[in-house]
This record gives C-alpha cells, structure tokens and sequence, in this order.
C-alpha cells in the first residue's frame, strides 16, 4: 500500500527547565506509515509520547531530527506558507471539542473559518455547503447561529468532524476523538468515522489508549510505550495473539466476554512505577514493570524486528521470531504465565 503520511525516524525533545534545565525526549526514533485509504490505531498509556506523535504529524510541532513525508514530499522544515496546501488535504480531529473550536464563534463563523483560510469564497453556496457537512455527519436541524457551550459533546464532536471534511482532506489525525464522550455516545462518534470512511476512502491516523476501540476500527495498530514503537502489525494480529508483555497488558485491562470466558483468561496488572520521559531506563523500556525481565532487558535495547510476512513487528528479546497458525494459543499462554 503506498504510503500518504509517513514520520520516518521522528524524534521530538523538550527543554526541562524546572528543577533544572535537561532535556525530556518526548518522541524518540519512531517510524510510522499511513497508506491511502487505511486506518492505523498508536495505542500507549498517558504520558507514553502518542499526543507529541499526532502533533508531529500534523506538522503543529516540529520534529528534533527525523523527517515527516506527506505523498512523498519531505514536509519537515515547512513553513506555515509551504504548509497551507499541504493542511487542506491533512487535517485533524481533538479529543475535547469544545476546547478546539472558538466558544466566542457561533457554528456558522467555525465552518466557514477552514475556507476562509484558504481562500475559498463560496459566496452563496457557502451555507448550503454548510448545511450540507453537517447533515453528513448526521447535524441537520441544528441551529448553526448558536456558540459552542450549547450543545452536547457528542454534537460538537460531530461539528469538529464536518469542520475537518469541508476542505475534503486526504487524511485524519483524530487524536483521543471518543475519550471526552459518554461511552454510548464514543460508539456514535466511531461508527460515524467509519461512514466516512466508506463514502470518502479517507484515511486516519487515530490516537487512543483503549485498545479494545482500536482494534474495532484500524487496520493496522501500533503500540506506542515511553517515546517508541515496541509492537506494530495488522490490527486483527495483534488483537488475537499479542507478542509484547506491554500489549498484553494493555488488551487484559479491558477484555471481550469472549475473553473473559476462557478458562485461562487472567487479568495482567503491571507493577511498577508509570513511565517517566524524564528518567528512561536502560535496556529495554519496559523491562522494570515486565514479568519476563532478566539481565539482558536490563541491558540492551530490543530491537523493532519483524516477527511474520505480514508485516508484524516487535520490540521485545523474548518475542517468538515468527508467528504461526497456533499465533493465539501463544497469545493466551504468554497472557496467562504473565500472571501467573
């Protein structure tokens, strides 16, 4: 599949001045593709660096080293003139809508912002062009003369989509779009990204810490832990038979009945402190909160190494080299001597 997006290699350091000046590395090496049309879900913890990456992407911060490709073209030393074509066909979604559209805006003023921008005078067919948006993403009698706080999340949410599809963009970073959402409303929202999807062939990058909704919606699904990339591959992979102690955490702290049903089921609870950019262990990352750790995590950094033909990927010194067709009975069976 080509690629449209593509962060090759992409570090991101802040400068720490509190306490001290130091530098914190937000993002360290991580390499990660969008194809056309393809939905790829970065799953990590709070704090693990994912939010950094989808600003990165964007091209709202600028990488340290590494380089950002949009449809082959090298973006990463654009400025805010170079990037004006480019932000018309990459857009992105926030995790609070009410916070990233302009609550002193009424409806009307935050859909005709993005043709504004860029240049785009639509004159009469400005409102119909509106009224038309949100009736896509299902808003068609609301009165567009209103400000934000008076509506409900989940219609704002809806709005900060249509506001994102009126420039028809080729991608979507959607960065947490369901976590500030009831959960029977985060299943709307969902099911509307994947209309989209279907009708338009858009693709999304779309940042998460609940696995469980990633799978649902992604092809691909990479695993992000304090700054890295330390599993990636197709998204059904991963949701049977997790290869990395991490993923199977993260998977177990939010099981399927069918899950929970099996008789080797077992809850992983990590120990440990949560990850800290400030202070990186050596080794592997993850090595002081992995019931797997010996001497060796402790001390070397585990490759990312493809693990199966399709394209699976992990960053762990006791991962199989390869998968196989009894890919989930080892799945399970690393889920259950985690906690055992």
């Amino acid at each position: 599949m080509a690629a449209l997006l593509e962060l090759r290699d992409v570090v991101k350091t802040f400068t720490q001045k509190r306490g001290g000046r130091r530098d914190v590395q937000a993002v360290a090496g991580v390499s990660l593709s969008v194809g056309r049309g393809e939905t790829v879900g970065l799953v990590g913890e709070s704090g693990c660096g994912k939010s950094t990456l989808a600003r990165l992407a964007l091209k709202l911060l600028d990488p340290t080293a590494g380089r950002i490709v949009f449809d082959g073209e090298d973006i990463s030393a654009y400025g805010a003139r170079q990037l004006l074509p480019v932000r018309r066909r990459l857009q992105a979604v926030f995790q609070d809508p009410l916070a990233s559209l302009n609550s002193r805006m009424t409806i009307a003023e935050v859909m005709r912002e993005p043709f504004d921008t860029h240049g785009m005078r639509l004159g009469a067919g400005l409102a119909p062009r509106i009224r038309e948006l949100l009736s896509f993403v299902g808003l068609e009698n609301i009165d567009i003369e209103k400000l934000p706080p008076q509506f409900s999340g989940g219609q704002l949410q809806r709005i900060a989509i249509a506001r994102a599809l009126a420039l028809e963009p080729e991608i979507i970073v959607a960065d947490e779009p369901t976590s500030a959402l009831d959960p029977s409303i985060q299943a709307q929202i969902v099911n509307l990204m994947l209309f989209i999807q279907r009708k338009r062939g858009i693709s999304y990058l779309i940042i998460s810490h609940d696995l469980d909704v990633i799978g649902h919606v992604a092809d691909r699904i990479a695993v992000m832990y304090l700054g890295t990339i330390i599993e990636q591959g197709p998204a059904a992979e991963i949701m049977a038979a997790p290869l990395h102690p991490y993923t199977q955490a993260l998977l177990s702290a939010a099981p399927t009945l069918a899950a929970r049903r099996r008789r080797d089921w077992k809850r992983i609870v990590l120990t440990g402190d949560p990850p800290n950019p400030a202070n990186v262990p050596s080794g592997c990352r993850f090595h002081p909160r992995c019931h797997l750790a010996r001497e060796v995590c402790r001390k070397t950094v585990p490759p990312l190494r493809p693990v199966a033909e399709s394209g699976r990927l992990v960053a762990c010194h006791f991962a199989p080299d390869e998968t196989s067709a009894t890919g989930e009975a080892i799945g399970r069976s690393r889920v259950g001597a985690s906690a055992a």
